[in-house]
C-alpha cells in the first residue's frame, strides 16, 4: 500500500514575495479605483472641506459636524504636496493597498497558506466598495486599514502594536476606540496600560472637538426607524448593501465553521464592531459602507472556505492513500 505524501499540507515554508504582492495589489487597486478618482458626494465633500480648511482655503464656518472631528486622514491629505483632490485620492489608494497587505499577512499569521493569503488581499481590493467608495474623499479607507493592522497585530501576538493601531484608528473614526475596549476586555493587554490607551484616545477626541475644531453647530444622531424604512424603499441603498456583502459575507459564514482556533477571538471583535454600524444604520444611513467597515473581521473567515474542521486543508485526491 502506498502511503500519503509526507509533505505537509499546511502553509508553504517559502516566504511570500512581499514586494511583488504589494506592487500587484497597488496596480490592481488603481485599476479598480481610477474610474471614480477624487470624487466628492455627501459626507465625502465634508471631509474634503476639512482638508481645505486645514490648508487655509476655507473658513471654519463652512464645516459641517461631525465630519471635521475625524481629523487625521484629512490632516494627512492636506499636508501632501500638489492638488488637494488628487492627493486625498492618492492617500486613500495607498491605504487600500496597505489594508490589503495587512489582511494577507494576517491570514498567514493565522496559519493559512499563501493562496488564501493572496485571496484575502484580493477580497479587500476587488469589491464594490473599493470601486464605488474608496476613490471618493472619505476616511473609510484609513479606518479599514487601521482595523486590518489591528487584526494583523492580534494574530501576530503583538498586543501593543494592536493597541497602537487602535489608537490611530480612533483618531480616524471615533468608533474604533472599541478596538481598545476589546483589547482590555479580552485581557490582551493589562488593564492599567489599556486604560491609558483609552484615555489617550479620549483625550485626542476632546482636543479636536473643543480646541482644534471649535464653534461647529451641535448634532445628534438618534435611532429612527423611519430612516431604515426609507432605505428599504431606496433601490440604490439596497444595491449598495447587497453588492458589498455579496461575496465576503456568505464566504465568511461558510468559512466560520472551519476556521482555525487562532481566528476564533475575532468573532467577538466582529460582533463588537458591528454595534456602531447597526447604530449608524438606525440613525443616519443604510448603505454598503456599513458592511465594508467589517471587512477586516470578515475576510479572515471568508478565506477559510474549503478547510477541514480546525483549519486543516482538505486533502486532495492525489494526497489520499490508495
Amino acid at each position: 500500500m502506498r502511503h500519503a505524501s509526507s509533505t505537509p499540507a499546511g502553509p508553504a515554508t517559502r516566504p511570500l514575495n512581499w514586494p511583488l504582492v504589494a506592487i500587484s495589489f497597488a496596480v490592481l487597486a488603481y485599476a479598480v479605483m481610477c474610474w471614480r478618482w477624487g470624487g466628492t458626494i455627501e459626507d465625502s465633500q465634508a471631509y474634503y472641506d476639512t482638508a481645505r480648511y486645514l490648508r487655509g482655503e476655507l473658513a471654519a464656518s463652512e464645516l459641517r459636524a461631525p465630519f471635521p472631528y475625524r481629523l487625521l486622514v484629512p490632516a494627512v491629505a492636506s499636508a501632501m504636496p500638489g492638488e488637494l483632490r488628487n492627493g486625498f485620492a492618492l492617500l486613500n489608494w495607498l491605504l487600500v493597498v496597505a489594508g490589503a497587505c495587512c489582511m494577507s499577512a494576517a491570514v498567514l499569521r493565522a496559519g493559512l497558506d499563501h493562496k488564501r493569503a493572496i485571496a484575502a488581499g484580493l477580497l479587500m481590493i476587488v469589491s464594490l466598495p473599493t470601486f464605488w467608495y474608496a476613490p471618493y474623499l472619505l476616511v473609510d479607507p484609513g479606518s479599514i486599514c487601521a482595523r486590518a493592522a489591528f487584526v494583523l497585530a492580534v494574530l501576530s501576538g503583538q498586543p501593543w502594536l494592536a493597541a497602537l493601531a487602535g489608537l490611530v484608528g480612533s483618531a480616524i473614526r471615533e468608533e474604533n476606540v472599541l478596538l481598545l475596549v476589546w483589547l482590555v476586555a479580552m485581557r490582551q493587554i493589562p488593564v492599567l496600560p489599556g486604560l491609558a490607551f483609552l484615555a489617550a484616545a479620549g483625550g485626542w477626541m476632546v482636543l479636536v472637538r473643543w480646541y482644534l475644531i471649535t464653534g461647529l453647530p451641535s448634532y445628534t444622531w438618534q435611532p429612527n426607524f423611519g430612516t431604515v424604512l426609507a432605505a428599504l424603499r431606496d433601490v440604490r441603498s439596497l444595491a449598495s448593501i447587497a453588492g458589498t456583502a455579496f461575496l465576503v459575507v456568505p464566504l465568511a459564514i461558510v468559512g466560520w465553521r472551519s476556521a482555525p482556533p487562532r481566528l476564533r477571538p475575532l468573532a467577538s471583535l466582529l460582533l463588537l464592531m458591528a454595534l456602531p454600524q447597526l447604530y449608524a444604520a438606525l440613525s443616519v444611513r443604510v448603505e454598503g459602507r456599513l458592511v465594508w467597515g467589517l471587512y477586516p473581521f470578515l475576510v479572515p473567515f471568508a478565506v477559510c472556505v474549503g478547510l477541514a474542521r480546525g483549519g486543516v486543508p482538505r486533502p486532495t485526491p492525489q494526497s489520499q492513500p490508495h
